[in-house]
């Protein structure tokens, strides 16, 4: 059976009956959904959000979804699985979508099941791609929890470790506090100093004892991993 808890899902749809209707199946799913319904605003919350999956209309105003994966992809790097959902079914409609990075296709009317059927199997195909994350020198393995930077090996503790892989995995989009306390915690959030002071040592695990700082704090927006700017 598909399990997609706590996915958080941006739809990018113009469309609002077929909007609210997926939005409330997701949400029923257990999922963090929003909400877009032009090609700017898409754009806009893909990079400064961080989403574990996008289903992208290709009939949008202004720039139609063909447009908007594209610029994901190429000009923002973004690595964020994308589902394009249309009524356009012919089969060049769905290479286009392939040609600038979608991940699937999904033709309207569709089973809402078969839609929660393709997030799961998407989400499973891309976070299985790689075990290991690189940002600069910094080096992560999920699979042996092992840290290094320049070569040298960094110990940390397991939550350290969760937030470090939270912050690589969505490098170099920047992850809000709420994203960050869901991911480690639940529904279960310690005071507001907890992450506070996990970040702290982190960043004098990671960034204190080399010259290029690549922990980032953005004021009211949440916290970033990115390679120092040329």
């Amino acid at each position: 059976m598909p399990d997609i808890a706590n996915t958080h899902v941006l739809l990018v749809e113009d469309h609002q009956e077929l909007a609210e209707s997926v939005g409330a199946y997701l949400e029923a799913c257990d999922c963090v959904v929003d909400f877009a319904a032009d090609g700017l605003t898409a754009l806009h919350l893909s990079v400064t959000e961080n989403y574990d999956v996008i289903l992208l209309d290709i009939m949008l105003p202004g720039l139609n979804g063909i447009e908007v994966c594209k610029r994901l992809r190429q000009d923002a790097h973004l690595a964020t699985p994308i589902i394009m959902l249309t009524a356009r079914g012919q089969l060049e409609d769905r290479l286009s979508g392939f040609e600038v990075g979608a991940d699937d296709y999904l033709v309207k009317p569709f089973d809402m099941p078969e839609l929660e059927a393709r997030i799961d199997a998407v989400l499973r195909r891309t976070r299985g791609v790689t075990n290991v994350y690189r940002v600069a020198d910094l080096t992560l393995n999920t699979q042996t929890m092992e840290v290094s930077r320049e070569g040298h090996p960094i110990k940390l503790s397991k939550t350290l470790f969760e937030i470090l892989t939270i912050l690589m995995r969505a490098s170099p989009n920047v992850v809000s506090r709420s994203k960050l306390e869901q991911e480690l915690w639940g529904d279960d959030v310690p005071d507001s100093d907890t992450l506070r002071s996990h970040l702290y040592n982190l960043r004098k695990a990671v960034d204190r004892p080399f010259a290029t700082p690549l922990m980032h704090t953005h004021t009211a927006q949440g916290y970033s991993i990115r390679p120092p700017d040329p």
